[in-house]
């Protein structure tokens, strides 16, 4: 990948050092006034309406928001900007109701994950459990994949450096503090994130609002604009729904739904954050078409700051960078603190022995926190790694969440429904260049298949791994 070199790699460094050295000593700060289990997992259960809202704002705007949403709109066009954005959000509209529902039901419990266990039994909850720590940590590669490739990008600084610098403070006054200190750092990087992305928004507005032109993306990539192309249709209904399956499932949400004060406080920051959420990403999103306008060759990963960095000033990269940590560190250390809690909580019924599971936590932790590094590293495709993410939760999501309402649905057709869900949704999934799958291009050849389903090996990966699930719920 080519550097632009804006920076040099040791100014790149002491920035990205300034600011987590900032965090760690809030976070520190901050938790030493709060002490026991109780506040590490779920706070107290006493955040009020603009901590919880900031915090469920900031952790679900990652470092993702920078890559995700304008490179899927330089393919998918409108549909996926529409679905990206609404994905992102419709979850906490889902919480509402059923946060709700299950605090009011299980108002002791602090894990999702422990509610599967309530519900169905341990063969499940096993299941479940292998699924979201599996899909939590390479969420957590993807974050760490992404803000490495953005100050490379920026500084030519190497991968290894960001990527370790991040997840070492991320894992310094996360795994101190717990929840409660992931919710004030969340405080304050909501507000960095808000006053640098106004200040991105208005460049860009300021200053492309002459270059994009909606002729040349009709003249050159009109699809890209048209609400009734196919691929544009099943591109936002594939981001839709892997984005909204994965928010649903995400343990760093339930902490925070069990971290309200009380019920009251819960739906007013879940409303807000919803409204907070949708034209953030959706605006992200856009700005890939505004790229493409400006350019038919841009690099998809790169698109919004093909834009943003275009008169490539030192004020810009400074902001970005800024901005890229906060993002990247208030969605790390919500996914750290997420899988430490559900091994906390439920690493005993996983392995049945006496163990101090406050302790282990923070070792499985760190091991999964240097696999991420090194694979971060590496410099793999963004999007693909949250795709591939995406899919584990999507072969889940109905059978789990309509389980709570419908008792007919048991542990085993529920636990067969999830890998069944799973095997098909993996047949479909398209390689990293989604060429091929492993269906349709490596078991049998391209041309046996109708072009449609070659074509659409994401959208047909999980749309059938959603719902393929249903038809197994009968099973006794």
């Amino acid at each position: 990948m080519q550097s632009l070199n804006l920076l040099t790699q040791q100014s790149a460094i002491t920035l990205i050092l300034l600011l987590s050295f900032l965090f760690i000593f809030l976070g520190i700060f901050y938790s030493n006034k709060y002490k026991g289990i109780n506040n590490y997992l779920v706070a107290n259960r006493s955040i009020g309406t603009f901590s919880l809202t900031t915090s469920l704002v900031a952790s679900a705007l990652g470092a993702w928001i920078l890559f995700g949403p304008a490179s899927a709109a330089t393919w998918g066009g409108i549909g996926a900007v529409i679905g990206y954005a609404l994905g992102t959000a419709f979850p906490l509209f889902i919480l509402i109701y059923l946060g709700e529902k299950l605090r009011k039901k299980y108002s002791k419990r602090k894990t999702l994950i422990e509610i599967v266990r309530i519900r169905f039994g341990k063969k499940l909850f096993k299941l479940i459990l292998f699924l979201s720590v599996f899909y939590m940590t390479i969420f957590l590669i993807a974050e760490l994949t992404a803000i490495s490739i953005l100050i490379k990008y920026i500084s030519g600084t190497d991968l290894w450096i960001t990527a370790l610098i991040v997840i070492a403070s991320s894992l310094s006054y996360t795994l101190h503090g717990g929840l409660r200190a992931s919710i004030f750092t969340d405080n304050i990087q909501f507000i960095i994130i808000g006053l640098l992305l106004l200040i991105g928004f208005s460049y860009l507005i300021q200053f492309n609002s002459n270059e994009f032109n909606f002729e040349y993306i009709k003249l050159y990539k009109p699809n890209l604009l048209d609400a009734g192309y196919l691929p544009n249709f099943t591109a936002g209904l594939t981001f839709f729904i892997a984005v909204a399956a994965t928010n649903l499932f995400h343990q760093g949400n339930w902490q925070r739904v069990y971290a309200a004060r009380d019920n009251k406080v819960l739906k007013k920051s879940l409303v807000i954050s919803f409204l907070i959420i949708i034209p953030i990403v959706f605006l992200m999103g856009f700005s890939g078409l505004v790229a493409v306008s400006s350019d038919s060759e841009v690099i998809s990963d790169l698109a919004f700051f093909s834009l943003l960095l275009k008169e490539q000033t030192l004020f810009l990269s400074i902001i970005i960078i800024i901005l890229g940590i906060s993002l990247t560190i208030s969605s790390i250390d919500t996914l750290i603190n997420a899988i430490s809690s559900l091994i906390i909580v439920d690493g005993n019924n996983l392995l049945n022995i006496k163990r101090d599971y406050f302790k282990l936590s923070k070792y499985i932790i760190m091991f999964l926190s240097i696999i991420s590094f090194y694979i971060a590293s590496q410099g793999l495709s963004i999007l693909y790694l949250f795709l591939l993410a995406d899919l584990f939760c999507c072969a889940a999501v109905l059978t789990i969440f309509v389980s709570f309402y419908n008792n007919s649905i048991n542990e085993k057709s529920a636990y067969i429904s999830i890998i069944t869900g799973l095997f098909v949704g993996l047949l479909f999934f398209p390689s990293p260049d989604f060429s091929k799958s492993i269906l349709i291009g490596i078991l049998f050849p391209v041309e046996f298949f109708p072009p449609f389903m070659a074509q659409s090996l994401l959208f047909l990966s999980f749309i059938l791994s959603t719902l393929i699930p249903m038809t197994t719920w009968k099973i006794k």
